[in-house]
């Protein structure tokens, strides 16, 4: 399940390894997308003058700080998705789930979408050959509890069942509809004696809706602050105190809550355990607008919110799952709705569980949630903060839809794999997130690419199916196929469009789809062994399997077109150190790229695709590839990499505050060389000892720390430690870090040569107000735009409240040497960020023919709906004067919102926080009243003001 502000696929943060640059040089900055070279994605020969100069490895014992970055036990696994009611129907005997034939009392009718359909556990039993001859592994089902059967208005036509599981009353027992627990546990044994793992989908934050509201049926949420929890005496609190512990003070259904919780007389009983029957274990503040505070304590549609700050609630909802893993040997869980429960639940319930699987034997027991947000900094803190194992990547749906099906630029991809070291912490990474294409909420990977490419042949179709497959399987991750998709399910949309039947269905929206690779419908089974996807997954996981490497190997960034073309990355296994080169070409032509690698004259030979057999690299360590259009190839290192003589020099950048997450810190190292790394970071406080904080294994070497623990203003040190492929160590000087948003400076001022031309007296003035750059705090940057600039060559710094005092040049760097920027004439945009103390000029490419300001205040804007990039009333002009495009809305109503900016009406080319492209959304909480939003071409940052 999920909220309605995300239903969108909206990209995420835009991470791009940047070159490095030796002080002492002046540079030319702009902002620009281009192509990768060796240079900006490999750690550089010499990286810079201070690290060659000032450090070197120590011949030393190795640093018992250096370490390998982890895999978790289930970096190998392939998983296959399924909702039991839609995949096979063993026996009719259950249809009905003992209910009767009344569709509004058993839920079961096979001609409509939104009820029971008739599959079950036996069916999917009788199917397993089926789902491992796809090289699956891993078996995940939908949430299988007791449901209740229907919820709605009343009527066949305003109401749905509970076939997809998230409407439980029992947490004890399979829905009738689906089998028994004795079947279960049959399924479970046939698929472990097979090696396949079982996952199960479970729920922690509501359950069905039974709990009813004496005041009014609608239920508009009642926020904490107009009307606070009450204890059983009326005393006012706040939850949130006493959420992580063990104590809560006693409520009483009458007094406690903003509406006043009823339960049917019929339903008292209903949900088991029956600790779930006590209304008081509920947040009973109406329905989530799934926003802000509500999208922790609001009822999603009317479904049941459990209290999860109350330990009853958290130590019940353990307990309930301790015993699916303790009587049927669940291998691990999917969990439901993560987002919007409380961070003080999971911190608890994860580590417990996770103990407890590990107690039963279940040492590669493994949990992944869903959280419904394409932003690595938010979704990140699940694995960090949280201390959950992974959660499932919402962000590669979005970027991997984008590159096969929307043929968008390359550099999406490297800007997309850029940010996975938001992931990195002591005993999780990226390599843990189950990837996937599509789903049961958002819809299918055959109706997006359907719908991107009207007028496409079913070959060109199927062609751009199997490149996202490619994509997925090849890349870090663990793949998802969801049911279907193998033999090209498309369908309307999501929810009940994308939750067709594998056999024979009686559905007419689901008659009328069209399958990919086939002249087969829905009307008879689809379980088509030779079906072009079916095989190609075959094929994929098969390869993966030979080559675990590709699996979970090292990924780094390599090569990326500015527009459509070649994708490329390595993958490298820390104990093999055979390099594998995967690439990929989302252009409808054949592409060829010089393609960066760790070895010079290494020869390669070809493990898959359509190519030539044999490679080899030139003096450069560059391996020429030409990869037909719209697929994948894929070549392997004949030898092993060259072993390190000693490990390279490593230096610490300045620790500063993540742009996007002001409770984490990002630690970057500057390596000076050319191999394979892994990089230890450390952390400690005054007074205490050193800490791992993660260990990275591909280049930018980075991890971004999670200091919501630690007040504002506290001082952390790091250090980093390099371990090269032979075993060496190095470590570099500690720096520090400051907990918490760097104090801004009064004032900024871009101080060059070309002050003059700005309008001011002289050049060189920091106190000239022409030069003075506005501080964005939406986006935490200083900005000054220059709407015609003379074409010249000028030298500039930034100057620090009026002075030359505290002044920052190239590379960030206090007092460093001027910054060279070589101007064509016409429009500039400089930034200033004072977390890295970076200043930079940017300047914008051919302006684009349309700008919007897709996002949740869509509708108020009169669109037909939210995030839509192509709507009339969301798009911005061009103001010639300043060359900023704008969009000014009379009366926008109070809000908290969210928003992006998208270029040319879609989503191909979109922005978000700091101009990142495919960028976190951006926030906009609203009194009400006038808006104004800007967006700068040039540094592509979007304001509301």
């Amino acid at each position: 399940m999920f909220s309605r502000s995300y239903r969108s696929v909206v990209p995420h943060p835009h991470q791009f390894p940047s070159q490095r640059v030796a002080p002492g040089r002046a540079v030319a900055i702009v902002l620009a997308t281009a192509v990768l070279t060796a240079s900006a994605i490999l750690p550089a020969s010499a990286v810079n003058a201070s690290i060659s100069a000032g450090i070197s490895a120590k011949k030393t014992a190795p640093d018992p700080a250096a370490g390998h970055s982890v895999r978790g036990g289930i970096s190998d696994q392939n998983f296959y998705f399924v909702m039991a009611d839609r995949f096979n129907n063993g026996t009719t005997a259950n249809d009905d789930g003992g209910l009767g034939s009344d569709p509004m009392v058993s839920g079961f009718d096979p001609t409509r979408k939104g009820f029971f359909n008739g599959g079950d556990l036996k069916g999917l039993q009788d199917r397993l050959g089926y789902i491992q001859g796809l090289g699956t592994n891993a078996l995940w089902l939908t949430p299988s509890f007791k449901n209740k059967a229907v919820q709605g208005g009343g009527q066949l036509e305003n109401s749905s069942a509970g076939y997809h599981g998230y409407w439980v009353t029992d947490f004890t027992q399979i829905d009738p509809h689906l089998g028994t627990n004795a079947e279960l546990k049959t399924l479970i044994d046939a698929a472990h004696a097979r090696g396949m793992k079982v996952y199960f989908d479970i729920i922690a934050n509501h359950t069905a809706d039974v709990i009813q509201y004496q005041e009014t049926a609608s239920a508009p949420y009642i926020s904490k602050a107009t009307e606070p929890y009450r204890s059983a005496t009326g005393e006012a609190f706040d939850d949130h105190d006493y959420a992580g512990t063990q104590d809560f003070p006693a409520l009483d259904p009458a007094t406690s809550f903003p509406y006043t919780p009823v339960v049917p007389a019929a339903e008292q009983d209903v949900k088991v355990p029956a600790w779930l029957n006590d209304p008081t274990l509920y947040h009973n503040r109406g329905n989530t607008n799934f926003a802000g505070e509500d999208s922790l304590y609001g009822d999603f549609f009317g479904l049941d919110d459990l209290f999860t700050e109350n330990p009853r609630v958290v130590n019940g909802m353990v307990d309930i799952y301790k015993a699916w893993i303790r009587d049927f040997g669940i291998d691990g869980f999917r969990i439901d709705t993560m987002k919007h429960v409380n961070d003080e639940f999971w911190q608890q319930f994860g580590p417990e569980v996770l103990s407890y699987a590990k107690e039963q034997g279940k040492d590669e027991f493994f949990m992944f949630g869903e959280v419904f947000d394409t932003s690595k900094s938010v979704t990140s803190k699940f694995t960090t903060k949280d201390r959950m194992q992974a959660v499932l990547d919402f962000g590669f749906q979005g970027a991997a839809r984008s590159f096969a099906s929307q043929g968008s630029k390359a550099t999406g991809l490297a800007d997309f794999f850029g940010g996975d070291d938001w992931y990195t912490d002591a005993d999780s990474n990226v390599y843990q997130l189950p990837t996937f294409l599509g789903n049961h909420d958002m819809g299918r990977i055959g109706t997006f690419i359907a719908q991107d490419n009207a007028g496409a042949s079913d070959a060109e179709l199927v062609e751009r199916d199997q490149l996202a497959h490619e994509l997925m399987y090849f890349s870090r991750g663990n793949p998802v196929i969801y049911y279907g998709d193998e033999q090209g399910f498309t369908g309307a949309g999501g929810d009940q469009d994308s939750r067709q039947s594998m056999f024979a269905s009686q559905v007419q929206e689901y008659l009328d789809d069209d399958l990919l690779g086939t002249g087969a419908t829905h009307a008879t089974d689809n379980f088509d062994t030779q079906h072009p996807l079916y095989r190609k997954i075959s094929q994929l996981a098969a390869l993966t399997a030979k080559h675990p490497t590709l699996r979970d190997g090292a990924q780094q960034n390599r090569y990326a077109a500015d527009g459509a073309g070649i994708y490329a990355f390595s993958r490298i296994d820390a104990r093999d150190q055979r390099e594998y080169i995967v690439a990929l070409n989302n252009s409808e032509t054949a592409q060829t790229a010089a393609v960066p690698t760790f070895e010079a004259k290494q020869p390669f030979e070809l493990v898959y695709g359509d190519a030539a057999v044999e490679a080899k690299t030139d003096a450069q360590a560059n391996l020429t590839v030409t990869v037909p259009p719209l697929s994948a190839v894929v070549y392997q290192a004949k030898g092993r990499l060259a072993t390190s003589k000693a490990a390279p020099a490593v230096v610490l950048k300045k620790p500063v505050t993540a742009a996007g997450d002001a409770d984490r810190v990002k630690v970057t190292a500057d390596v000076d060389g050319n191999s394979f790394y892994e990089v230890t970071f450390e952390a400690r406080t005054a007074g205490g000892g050193w800490q791992s904080i993660g260990t990275d294994d591909n280049a930018p070497y980075q991890v971004f720390h999670e200091v919501s623990s630690l007040d504002s203003g506290t001082s952390v040190e790091y250090r980093a430690v390099v371990l090269d492929n032979a075993g060496h160590t190095s470590a570099s000087e500690s720096r520090t870090g400051v907990v918490g948003e760097p104090t801004q400076p009064e004032t900024v001022t871009v101080a060059g040569s070309l002050n003059t031309e700005l309008g001011c007296t002289e050049d060189w003035q920091p106190s000239c107000e022409q030069a003075l750059m506005s501080y964005e705090p939406t986006h935490r940057l200083w900005q000054l735009n220059v709407p015609n600039l003379p074409a010249g060559t000028y030298e500039f710094k930034a100057a620090l409240n009026g002075t030359w005092d505290e002044n920052y040049g190239v590379g960030g760097v206090l007092d460093g040497p001027n910054i060279v920027f070589q101007h064509s004439g016409g429009a500039v945009t400089f930034l200033y960020d004072h977390a890295t103390n970076v200043i930079s000029a940017a300047v914008a490419g051919p302006q684009p023919a349309a700008v919007s300001v897709p996002g949740s205040l869509n509708s108020e804007l009169g669109c037909a709906g939210d995030w839509m990039p192509d709507c009339a009333q969301a798009q911005l002009a061009l103001d010639p004067a300043d060359g900023i495009w704008k969009l000014s809305v009379v009366d926008l109503p109070a809000g908290n919102y969210e928003f992006k900016a998208a270029i040319n009406g879609s989503w191909a080319e979109n922005y978000g926080l700091g101009g990142a492209g495919n960028g976190s959304n951006i926030t906009l909480n609203h009194d009400g009243g006038p808006v104004t939003f800007r967006y700068d071409s040039a540094s592509h940052l979007v304001t509301a003001h």
